[in-house]
């Protein structure tokens, strides 16, 4: 386990190189909407929103630098919210 609390010093062509990607993703995602593919749609825009939310979460947010025990909370934050929202789904569908 960690004891420093050093600063993560990231490199600006890794910064660079992950805004990218953002960029790249967010063209995908428009591309996306644009084609007609029925209920994939969705669940191709949330695949890609997950995979930018993750860089984000990674990178900018310096999770991919953190210990073992904030990965977890993180983990368990996010589960617990996905639990959350389906259920409110189901809710609503078998209303």
């Amino acid at each position: 386990m960690k004891t420093d609390n050093a600063e993560h010093i990231v490199d600006y062509r890794k910064l660079a190189a992950v805004w990218l990607a953002l960029l790249a993703l967010t063209t995908a995602t428009v591309v996306v909407s644009r084609l007609e593919l029925g209920a994939g749609k969705v669940w191709a825009a949330l695949a890609i929103a997950c995979l930018k939310s993750g860089l984000v979460i990674a990178f900018f947010m310096h999770m991919k630098y953190e210990t073992r025990l904030f990965r977890i909370i993180l983990f368990v934050a996010l589960v617990t919210l996905a639990i959350f929202i389906g259920l409110t789904f189901f809710d609503v569908l078998y209303r």
